[in-house]
């Protein structure tokens, strides 16, 4: 157990969520570590330097961002590949990869926090699955505190948001685009371009494979039904729900 990397993580991130995917994805024995939004910045500096989650550890170092970790993950456990082995899709699937990380993470999550936030009831056991009672007491009496550093963080105001709506339909234009009549964004097999995609754009289909607990439509606030119902129904959000069900194999 002492040799196992440890990742550090957020339940309900989907950045978090496409590193978990990648090592289950694999078969890697790891600890997993819960942490608390808002005190997470805290054990992410300490280990590696900034405040980015997930951090996965292994051995004696600590690793930040999503990107680096699958590059750390592949290097040392490269089968399943997720890399292609042709230098072309290679670089393809790197690409895309980069391209759903910039042009719809932030986006995506800021769009859904804008609708979910104002709703405590509803985000609070997103954060709080498995947590004991203390941790969850304690999360929401600080909740109006995680709140607003929340909306300073991420910058979640009307405004942005609004935008950040039409980056995500952008980028889901852009996923169904580059998929065609093809099963996988890359080659014929699974890859980094399909898995981060599909991890990012995990709210459109909330695929009953997401590890933690995950809202249903029914629970979701009116405005968050309206953003993502309308896209729910998509080619491309279709092809996530498709994505999990053959590829999100249990931790």
């Amino acid at each position: 157990m002492a040799d196992r990397p440890v990742l550090w993580h957020l339940q309900i991130s989907h950045y978090n969520e496409k590193v978990r995917w990648a090592l289950d994805y694999k078969r890697i024995p790891h600890t997993r570590r819960s942490m608390m939004p808002g005190v997470h910045q805290l054990f992410c500096k300490r280990l590696t330097g900034n405040v980015k989650s997930p951090v996965l550890t292994i051995g004696d170092e600590s690793i930040a961002d999503s990107t680096a970790i699958l590059q750390a993950i592949e290097q040392r456990w490269p089968d399943p590949p997720l890399m292609p082995e042709n230098a072309l899709q290679r670089r393809r699937a790197l690409r895309l990869e980069d391209y759903f990380d910039e042009e719809l993470g932030p986006h995506i999550r800021r769009a859904v926090y804008q609708e979910l936030l104002p709703h405590p009831d509803a985000v609070i056991p997103l954060f709080t699955d498995g947590a004991p009672r203390r941790s969850r007491a304690l999360l929401r009496a600080s909740f109006p505190v995680l709140r607003v550093g929340m909306k300073r963080y991420m910058n979640i105001y009307e405004e942005p948001a609004m935008r950040s709506r039409a980056k995500t339909v952008e980028a889901l234009d852009t996923l169904e685009k580059e998929l065609g009549d093809k099963d996988y964004l890359v080659g014929g097999s699974f890859s980094v371009a399909d898995l981060t995609a599909a991890s990012l754009f995990y709210p459109l289909a909330l695929p009953p494979e997401f590890p933690y607990t995950s809202p249903t439509w029914e629970s979701m606030p009116e405005g968050a039904r309206e953003f993502l119902g309308a896209l729910h129904e998509r080619p491309g959000a279709q092809w996530v729900a498709e994505m999990y069900r053959r590829h999100r194999l249990p931790a």
